[in-house]
């Protein structure tokens, strides 16, 4: 018998051994360690809404996002799911759910950056930008974990509704302490909010709730009573929920530790099965005589949570263009080290002309996300212009760039081609995490027909949206043009048209921040393609005159 043998070639310093008949060649080197923050577009809009004092800090926290060990944290986090424990090995019940510490090393990093609710207690302008910015950089490690420290953030305006119950909790949610377990609430160094909304029979039509809240003799006490249908990380602390009161749908705060120590009821009945977001637990809870704390006042409960929610979806905008940005340097990192055809992929005119559209997608999709955290912060300072600006744009924004964000996706992960298609690359995760930034917090329709409410009563939204386009105007004829479509079209709204009315509020906002921000090769291609008409269906299909070398020369982080 013949025997068959192969002969390695010699190890060299930091690489595996070859083999004959396996020699690897043209595959691209490891993208970590890399800066997370080498992003021009991203550097120059924190500056310009206000946030230039946190340049550093992005700089420190684009460097861990992109090392290797924060890589390996995402990878780790989502190939070791959540695991639902009901009972302890007794029989008790304790509705506790087991994450891998590589979440826990996540989490920590994230509230310990400012990511959760530090920015309500930080005085300086721009601190919420500069929360934006740093989930910008962050969110290159993984999803799943911005949505307990989003809605922490999101949790502290709604509970500046019941002033009382803030002066306890409002400490604890903008702490910078991580302190994962469920104890007694105000015996940790720092907490974080949940919220559940929907149930099963109404989606985002939350007025059909059927969860009963029921007074105590106690004044502000009650007990609640039915199944929330999509509660996202239920090992925080505390949830804002929403309940029918005797006076109509109210907001409540729920603990899942009493203050004497006692477990409250929130028995978790199982975790979702979900396409992504596998790190993060998404859960169904029973609430059964639940105690609960009023926020706000009795029937006001979309009213008194709408403030989270205006916070959450800026933060769906954020998280679709981190992924974008992120897949994007993915893409970039591949072309540049892969060949075909007796060229690099990075220099093939077709793949340059993907690159660049993408990269145009990109950059519009950042900008915009900073611009609507610089109107949050100034909104929140007292500017009312500002306000209305924010109430419009962050639904607009929600509605077109997180509907970006799977096309996008599914396109950069095809520049690796099969490579792409594995799991070990981490596209995939990607591609599947994409379409929940555009369900979550009302899906594409809901986020439009909230436009056209906006316009209907609170005219002074269309007069800051129109304010801001009118910032850019005679600086581009597409643009103007694209300005004066939008003007007739709000003429003619209606509920068949919305998706197509809040597109071209998008592309014109986008247009107008890349025209007075961007350099003219970036809003010139934007206004053609985008505004003009000369594009095609698909990425990839820039206009010939399109000036790809400046495009991906910016949007490219160095050469290594």
């Amino acid at each position: 018998m013949t025997t068959l043998t192969q002969e390695p070639y010699e190890e060299s310093a930091g690489r595996p051994v070859g083999y004959a008949t396996h020699d690897v060649t043209n595959q691209p080197p490891p993208l970590a360690p890399y800066d997370a923050s080498a992003d021009t577009a991203l550097l120059e809009g924190v500056r310009r809404e206000g946030a230039g004092w946190a340049e550093e800090e992005l700089r420190r926290l684009g460097l861990r996002a992109g090392s290797a060990q924060a890589q390996e944290w995402g990878d780790l986090a989502n190939r070791h799911e959540p695991v639902l424990r009901t009972h302890d090995r007794y029989g008790n019940r304790i509705d506790e759910v087991e994450y891998h510490p590589s979440w826990h090393h996540l989490m920590r990093v994230a509230v310990g950056e400012g990511l959760a609710g530090s920015a309500w207690a930080d005085d300086r302008p721009g601190a919420h930008v500069a929360r934006t910015a740093g989930g910008l950089v962050w969110g290159h490690t993984e999803a799943g974990h911005g949505c307990p420290t989003s809605m922490t953030y999101a949790a502290v305006p709604a509970l500046r509704a019941e002033p009382e119950l803030a002066k306890v909790y409002e400490p604890l949610l903008t702490s910078r302490e991580y302190e994962p377990g469920l104890r007694p609430p105000t015996g940790k160094r720092g907490l974080l909010a949940g919220m559940g909304m929907t149930e099963k029979q109404g989606g985002s039509d939350v007025r059909t709730n059927t969860t009963a809240a029921t007074p105590t003799a106690e004044s502000g006490v009650y007990t609640l009573r039915g199944h929330k249908w999509f509660t996202s990380a239920p090992m925080c602390d505390v949830f804002l929920v929403l309940a029918q009161a005797p006076g109509g749908l109210s907001c409540f705060l729920v603990p899942r530790v009493l203050p004497d120590g006692t477990r409250n009821t929130f028995r978790v009945q199982r975790l979702k099965d979900k396409l992504g977001n596998r790190s993060n637990a998404s859960s169904e809870p029973e609430f059964d005589g639940t105690v609960a704390w009023l926020v706000g006042p009795e029937g006001q409960g979309v009213k008194t949570i709408i403030e989270m929610v205006n916070c959450t979806r800026l933060d769906c905008v954020m998280a679709s263009a981190t992924l974008m940005r992120k897949t994007l340097v993915e893409a970039g990192h591949h072309v540049r080290h892969r060949g075909a055809f007796g060229a690099r992929l990075v220099d093939q005119p077709l793949m340059r002309n993907v690159l660049a559209d993408l990269a145009l997608e990109s950059e519009a999709a950042t900008t915009l996300t900073l611009r609507l955290a610089g109107a949050a912060d100034r909104a929140v300072r007292g500017d009312a212009g500002e306000a209305a600006f924010r109430r419009i744009a962050t639904a607009v924004g929600k509605y077109w760039v997180t509907k970006r964000g799977p096309a996008f996706t599914a396109e950069a992960l095809e520049c690796l081609g099969g490579n792409g298609y594995v799991e070990e690359s981490g596209m995939p995760r990607h591609y599947r995490e994409a379409p929940l930034l555009s369900i979550w917090e009302g899906s594409g329709n809901v986020n439009a027909l909230d436009v056209l409410r906006a316009l209907g009563r609170s005219p002074e939204t269309a007069h800051a949206l129109f304010g801001e386009l009118a910032l850019a105007r005679g600086a581009d004829t597409r643009l103007d043009a694209a300005v004066a479509r939008l003007e007739s079209g709000l003429a003619e709204a209606s509920e068949t048209g919305a998706r197509r009315l809040v597109e071209l509020m998008a592309l014109t906002l986008q247009g107008s921040l890349l025209v007075r921000h961007a350099p003219p090769a970036v809003a010139d291609a934007f206004c053609a393609s985008r505004l003009g008409g000369d594009w095609g269906h698909a990425f990839g299909t820039l206009p010939a005159g399109a000036d790809l070398g400046g495009i991906l020369e910016r949007a490219l982080p160095p050469r290594a």
